[in-house]
């Protein structure tokens, strides 16, 4: 096993990480004698170089980041809502449903992105159902312009303030930063959240099935109604598989290539390019492969970042003298706290609880 995980996973980073301190080109192999060590160059060029690298990354930096901000919380709310309504037993085909709603996530993404070209072309379906309700659709792949900076010259603002104008980071100001995902990305994001929701939706079916409805009982002869029982117990039970999607979601996200290399190369006017996609042009069609791999790391320790980030967001904490109150006696009636407190002795018995196994990683 240790021999397997060196040969095709430690052997394999360690030498991305030294053609990231190299000046190799692609051409033979980068232990050759003419391949130099170049230290901290490549990235250097990506963070203060000053120049097209660094201008590159910032625009691929703030096209993910845009993309992760929306697609990571709208894919795990429908997913999550998804799981509660086919896991209802009152609701006629939930066999069926449950297919249909996954089927997406087990087609190929360059198949959706072929039919999400046609549907979102300039005179595409979604265009066509937009005109009958007297809306022009855009040019969802052919519009660079940011949906922040549309929503803010539609009521008068199309400048910024100096000191968002004039503050520039990685090669782009922070007005720029702040103009929100471009229309074109925008179509990828409702992509994203039309293929992956199904295999996340999956996930919380499982863990749906794993609670117990004894807790659900209680709370119902405490008087909680269907929102409480679902707010107070069944989604704190729920808080490994939440951290299971959101994981796998921020990877999945920070990762997308393929939809990007098969519907618009990058384009318009680079508002698509992602860190992923931005490696691989930068290696195969660049051939300044040192900088293509330092991109890579530089992915890399994002995606690590955000991970222990949420892990510390969504870690197990002590009872709060606030929650401690509740099952101190008060003047409130009985029925309120007795949903509090069966809640939270839900929300503790979930740290007991084994994450369920994945079927299938998202294809964002």
């Amino acid at each position: 096993m240790l021999i397997i995980l060196g040969l095709f996973l430690v052997v394999p980073v360690l030498m991305a990480l030294w053609v990231s301190f190299s000046d190799w080109t692609g051409r033979g192999s980068p232990f050759a004698s003419s391949v130099s060590f170049i230290g901290l160059d490549n990235y250097e060029q990506l963070f203060v170089g000053g120049g097209l690298p660094q201008r590159d990354l910032g625009i691929a930096l703030r096209n993910n980041a845009w993309y992760v901000l929306l697609v990571v919380p709208i894919q795990t709310v429908v997913s999550l809502f998804l799981a509660v309504l086919v896991n209802r037993r009152i609701l006629r085909g939930r066999g069926f449903f449950r297919t249909a709603f996954y089927f997406p996530s087990v087609t190929s993404s360059v198949a959706i992105t072929v039919v999400w070209l046609f549907l979102f072309g300039a005179s595409g379906a979604v265009n066509k159902v937009l005109s009958w309700l007297g809306i022009n659709g855009p040019s969802w792949f052919q519009d660079p312009s940011g949906v922040v900076h549309n929503a803010l010259g539609a009521i008068g603002i199309t400048e910024g303030p100096s000191f968002l104008t004039d503050t520039p980071v990685l090669g782009l100001s922070l007005w720029e930063w702040l103009g929100g995902p471009s229309v074109a990305m925008s179509a990828f994001i409702l992509m994203a959240v039309f293929t992956t929701s199904g295999t996340f939706m999956l996930l919380f079916i499982a863990a749906l099935q794993n609670l117990s409805g004894e807790t659900q009982e209680a709370a119902m002869m405490d008087g909680a109604n269907g929102w409480q029982r679902f707010w107070r117990i069944t989604l704190p039970q729920l808080r490994p598989t939440l951290f299971t999607v959101l994981t796998l979601g921020l990877i999945g996200a920070w990762q997308v290539f393929d939809q990007i290399y098969t519907g618009t190369q990058g384009g318009p006017g680079k508002t698509t390019v992602t860190p992923a996609y931005l490696s691989y042009t930068a290696a195969f069609e660049s051939q300044e492969w040192g900088r293509g791999a330092a991109i890579a790391f530089v992915l890399f320790v994002i995606i690590v970042a955000f991970t222990v980030l949420q892990q510390w967001i969504l870690r197990d904490r002590a009872v709060s003298r606030r929650r401690r109150r509740v099952y101190e006696p008060t003047d409130r009636p009985q029925s309120e706290r007795s949903v509090r407190s069966t809640g939270q002795q839900a929300a503790r018995s979930t740290s007991q609880q084994t994450v369920p196994p994945t079927s299938k990683e998202g294809d964002s």
